[in-house]
């Protein structure tokens, strides 16, 4: 009966920490929300409204002014699939070219792998700067106006290279003498082995890469100058220095200002939106552990 009383005990204490924890994390999942929520809701705010009343939790008066300026014309569409194109494609083959690289240098298959390692290491300390970066792709691999200059230079990552590479130096090596044993080469061990007990990793490297080539609009400035191949980055940058800078006739001087706020919000909104929703597909790798268990006895 003892036993059982101090079981029980030991549940409702258990219990209150639980709730106690759930509590906190929620208040601190409304704190991190409520900004979001209130650059979502002010988008839809109306603009004179917002400018005598301020930022509301609910504004009293709403209006899609900066919903519809955005989505005028079909440039931002296009932008959108353009991006939506270049950040697949790029984050497939950048995280395809860093794993492949990482797995080389890991382990002790590679018989120079350390000066292989120390060139790349290199590479992080010293670079030829912006203007080396400019004549490199656009004089000798003659990538200005194609749309490949927003996949190629960016399909290799120094440090998400070094990153697997630790993390495939972790995995036991009796895993990989297993498979060697029962026939495996380097192909299969990598991608059949290595690979999926490395799923963690890759998810982490491929959300930062994804964001990286979604967050991209320097590559539009500097190499293309048509504007159907513009990226959504750089469109909304352009659009939203344009209206800053807009003299809105016959309108007061607040109004117009605020007219490039709520503007600044909806594009806040609408570029960060896709690639929010990638984080829940992800969200189930970032489990550490998933290879325990791989070595029996």
């Amino acid at each position: 009966m003892e036993k059982t009383r101090n079981k029980i005990k030991t549940g409702k204490g258990e219990l209150a920490v639980k709730i106690v924890m759930y509590v906190i994390a929620g208040a601190f999942a409304i704190l991190c929300l409520y900004p979001f929520f209130q650059v979502l809701i002010s988008s839809f705010a109306d603009e004179v409204t917002l400018v005598r009343e301020g930022y509301k939790l609910i504004p009293s008066k709403f209006s899609l002014s900066a919903w519809r300026t955005l989505f005028a014309d079909q440039t931002i569409v296009r932008a959108y699939g353009l991006t939506i194109g270049t950040t697949v494609i790029g984050t497939a083959l950048c995280v395809l070219v860093t794993a492949m690289a990482a797995y080389a240098l890991s382990g002790k298959k590679l018989k120079y792998r350390n000066f292989f390692n120390f060139i790349y290491y290199l590479t992080m300390l010293f670079s030829g700067g912006l203007t080396a970066y400019y004549i490199v792709v656009s004089k000798y691999l003659n990538l200005s106006d194609n749309l490949l200059v927003y996949i190629l230079p960016f399909s290799f990552n120094v440090w998400n290279m070094f990153l697997l590479r630790n993390f495939f130096n972790d995995i036991p090596e009796e895993i990989i003498e297993s498979a060697v044993l029962e026939g495996a080469g380097e192909w299969c061990t990598a991608f059949r082995i290595v690979l999926p007990l490395s799923l963690p990793a890759l998810a982490t490297v491929s959300l930062f890469t994804a964001v990286s080539f979604w967050n991209e609009w320097m590559t539009s400035m500097l190499f293309i100058h048509d504007e159907k191949y513009y990226l959504l980055q750089y469109i909304i940058i352009e659009m939203v220095d344009s209206i800053s800078n807009k003299n809105v006739s016959g309108a007061p001087a607040g109004e117009s200002q605020q007219i490039a706020v709520t503007f600044q919000l909806a594009t806040a909104i609408a570029t960060i939106g896709p690639i929010v929703l990638l984080y829940p597909f992800l969200q189930k790798y970032f489990v550490a552990g998933l290879r325990v268990g791989g070595v029996k006895g």
